[in-house]
């Protein structure tokens, strides 16, 4: 039994200092599968990069919202090609950021639907990406017929999360369900079936507390787990081992 790590991103520069020490000792933690997500077309050679160097990384490739503003459609065929390796196992993170005023909505879309295409043509499941665009996010991935993937640090209300959950999604919980002012996302992790949650850090971002603030790497995946745990009342092995299996099931 072991942790999923199914959302890092390792080749931030937050941690060139000590990447290589860091990973080895993933598993003296129990951390024994992780995901590098690209976020750029750079960002998603590096996550291919790093699956090759680590036997217990795998890649997903794709643009965040924020840096479609830079693609062409040439990304799209190369994120195609970067799909023939064996460890790359999603598409993402792709989706919506409506959270900045000068965020150019028609263009995210535009490229939001690009990548569920390519998903499709590359039979992967998406890792989404959404941000004060839920209804639109939702309203796309809908009308796209994508059936696999998982809402990256999912925000949105339950009902949301349960409409999410019939499409076949999964839901990501992270850090944040540890914050004091988590309380929709602990609904969400109370009331839907620990079959559909997946562990993420989205390190270095978003520690759990009592670490907020600091470098957050896939280490305190315990600390959720742990919470996952108390929220539903049941034993964090259950919660290790379930959404171990569930991502297996989805990526691998």
């Amino acid at each position: 039994m072991y942790y999923f790590d199914t959302h890092a991103h390792y080749d931030d520069p937050s941690f060139d200092a000590d990447r290589e020490e860091l990973i080895r000792k993933m598993h003296e933690f129990g951390i024994g599968k992780i995901i590098n997500v690209g976020a750029d077309m750079q960002s998603s050679l590096n996550s291919i990069n790093l699956a090759k160097k680590y036997d217990f990384f795998y890649a997903a490739v794709g643009v965040h919202p924020y840096d479609t503003k830079e693609m062409c459609t040439e990304d799209i065929k190369l994120l195609q090609k970067y799909c023939e390796c064996y460890k790359v196992v999603a598409i993402g993170e792709t989706g919506l950021d409506y959270h900045y005023e000068d965020a150019d909505r028609e263009e995210q879309c535009y490229w939001f639907e690009k990548q569920l295409e390519l998903a499709k043509i590359a039979d992967k499941p998406v890792i989404i990406h959404s941000r004060d665009a839920a209804e639109k996010t939702y309203e796309i991935i809908a009308k796209s017929g994508i059936n696999r993937g998982v809402i990256h640090a999912f925000s949105g209300s339950l009902e949301l999360a349960k409409e999410y959950v019939k499409l076949g999604f999964y839901i990501g919980v992270g850090g944040v369900v540890t914050f004091k002012n988590a309380k929709k996302l602990v609904r969400v992790v109370e009331n839907l079936p620990l079959s559909r949650i997946l562990l993420e850090t989205d390190a270095p971002y978003l520690a759990p507390e009592p670490y907020r603030g600091k470098r957050n790497n896939s280490q305190n995946l315990q600390v959720v787990a742990d919470k996952i745990s108390k929220i539903k009342q049941i034993e964090v092995n259950e919660v290790i081992k379930t959404t171990c299996e569930n991502a297996e099931m989805l990526f691998l």
